[in-house]
């Protein structure tokens, strides 16, 4: 049987060794860093806990060791999934349902950050802080009345920005096992058939090929519901006639996919498949601008001034690329204010949407950085798909 690539223990302790180093570059005191069930990757990057109904969260000092912060109800859940040992429960961790847990004995921050060796701290580093509730916030607040909370995200960013050959490993497998469900999908879809019901030929192949979950909900939308650049799958009846978007995906040991692909249901129209094959033409294109050294701002100018040269500017809507990894979309984002430098070992996700009136389109493909350029990690299929 082939091992299926995973994150090695010893790796989990590396990053929380090089998430201190990143700390005592600041000035902050400890860095808090929280997650939820469906933005579960900070939390789970140091620790491979991934909350479910509840939330959680992990203590980073400078110095110390590090802490899981998880709601009344998940302890043996943590205790069997966490690499991190030190473990505490915390009211401001329990599920949105909102329980009192009467005459249940909790820890506080208080307690939480005196164990950790920082009794008072200043300045708090918050990480994840688009997820961040506001109980903890509140909690935090009246804890320590004295302390600033700093967004602390950039030092994700950093952490989780450029992938070690496991990660890529993972990653590579996500993306085989989409290509898999991809190809399930084209052998049984046909005319009368829903997009929820293909829905579950997707999860059916991915599960059955090895993945642990669905990197993203499943992208099966036809007619009318292609316009939808984010959407969820419906009842709709696939109809002869109609394009239908194809954007599946698998999770492997917390890394995700995203293989986009437009298929048409009978003969493309002219004009479908001339809107089909620009998309196709400028995703390729960004493959071949994309490598090591090139600043992700000039990449997303030269996108966004190619579709208004070929005078398709109203069909743009986005791009060109955004940040892969344990999330499908995860920073950075690649836009025309991305000051940064692409990296030998970022992973990217070449999003090319192509919209308009009555239908959309979207060709995606993962990548790896190199000197040379990038790796794909999907390249099957990226032809017209007709299914006659």
């Amino acid at each position: 049987m082939k091992r299926r690539p995973s994150i090695p223990d010893y790796e989990y302790v590396e990053r929380l060794k090089r998430a201190q180093e990143l700390l005592n570059q600041t000035d902050l005191d400890v860095l808090l860093i929280n997650s939820n069930e469906a933005d579960f990757a900070n939390v789970r990057y140091f620790s491979n806990y991934w909350p479910i109904f509840e939330i959680a969260g992990v203590l980073i000092p400078r110095q110390g060791t590090p802490s899981l912060l998880i709601g009344p109800e998940s302890e043996a859940f943590a205790r069997d999934r966490s690499k991190i040992d030190h473990i505490y429960l915390l009211a401001e961790y329990r599920e949105s349902a909102d329980p009192s847990y009467p005459g249940l004995e909790l820890s506080t921050f208080a307690d939480v950050f005196k164990e950790a060796g920082v009794p008072n701290p200043k300045r708090i580093g918050i990480g994840g802080s688009m997820v961040t509730t506001y109980p903890v916030i509140q909690s935090l607040r009246s804890s320590f009345p004295d302390a600033e909370l700093v967004p602390a995200d950039k030092i994700m960013i950093a952490l989780r920005s450029i992938k070690s050959e496991e990660e890529i490993a993972c990653l590579r497998e996500a993306f085989h096992i989409a290509e898999l469900a991809m190809d399930q999908v084209l052998e049984q879809i046909q005319p009368g058939m829903t997009e929820l019901q293909v829905v579950g030929i997707v999860q059916q192949a991915i599960y059955a090929h090895g993945a642990e979950y669905e990197g993203m909900p499943q992208y099966v939308l036809s007619g009318k519901n292609t316009t939808h650049a984010i959407s969820r799958p419906t009842h709709k009846v696939i109809e002869t006639g109609e394009l239908i978007q194809l954007n599946l995906s698998a999770r492997v040991d917390g890394y995700s996919s995203g293989v986009g692909r437009p298929v048409f249901m009978g003969k493309m129209p002219e004009k479908i498949k001339d809107a089909v094959q620009f998309g196709l033409e400028v995703h390729k294109l960004v493959a071949d601008w994309l490598k090591s050294g090139v600043i992700a701002s000039d990449i997303a100018k030269r996108y966004h001034n190619y579709f208004v040269e070929q005078g398709r500017k109203d069909q743009f809507l986005y791009g060109p690329c955004h940040g892969l990894g344990m999330i499908e979309v995860e920073p950075p984002w690649m836009e025309i204010d991305s000051d940064y430098s692409l990296q030998n070992n970022m992973t990217f996700q070449i999003d090319t949407f192509v919209q308009d009136v009555d239908f959309g389109l979207r060709w995606e493909n993962g990548v790896r950085i190199t000197d040379s350029g990038v790796d794909l990690f999907s390249n099957q299929r990226m032809e017209i798909i007709e299914i006659t």
